[in-house]
């Protein structure tokens, strides 16, 4: 009787366990996502924020895109610009429509473990407190990552421009 007893206990409870075990790997996964979105944000919140490329010899006085030598900033990379090589991203603007496959470091080695796992930033002008997005002098940076069992983390963050510049 005693047999019977525990062992129907024991079919009662494994499927708790079995579920238990397979969601078990879920939260890392969404960590890993997490934690490669908090790094691209890093790496986009970190870039220059001025009116022209920092290129530019006019970069650090500029007070608006009238007052750059070459090149005013816009959305997007320009002059062939890119993550990788050279010449290289140098402006928060310059993020905006990148997106890889599969996770890379700045030097574009894949980081092992992670080529399930898709980034895509977009950058756009915002409105924050008293800066109208007109002004173009705050911008929403959106970077989203997706991965293994379809995890998707987003995460929004805000830069203002300084006065005149934000390095």
């Amino acid at each position: 009787m005693f047999i019977v007893i525990v062992g129907a206990a024991i079919a009662g409870v494994l499927p708790v366990f079995i579920q238990a075990t397979a969601s078990s790997v879920d939260p890392m996964i969404r960590r890993q996502a997490l934690a490669v979105a908090e790094s691209v944000m890093s790496e986009v919140m970190l870039m220059p924020f001025t009116f022209c490329d920092p290129d530019d010899d006019n970069a650090e006085t500029a007070s608006s895109g009238a007052g750059c030598a070459t090149t005013a900033e816009s959305l997007g990379a320009e002059g062939g610009e890119n993550r990788y090589g050279t010449p290289q991203f140098d402006n928060v603007n310059d993020y905006n429509g990148f997106s890889m496959s599969g996770i890379n470091d700045i030097t574009n080695t894949a980081v092992t473990g992670l080529t399930n796992y898709n980034v895509s930033v977009a950058v756009a002008a915002a409105a924050l407190g008293s800066i109208t997005a007109g002004s173009g002098d705050a911008l929403r940076i959106t970077v989203t990552v997706t991965g293994p069992g379809n995890t998707s983390i987003v995460l929004d963050g805000y830069r203002s421009r300084h006065a005149p510049n934000s390095p």
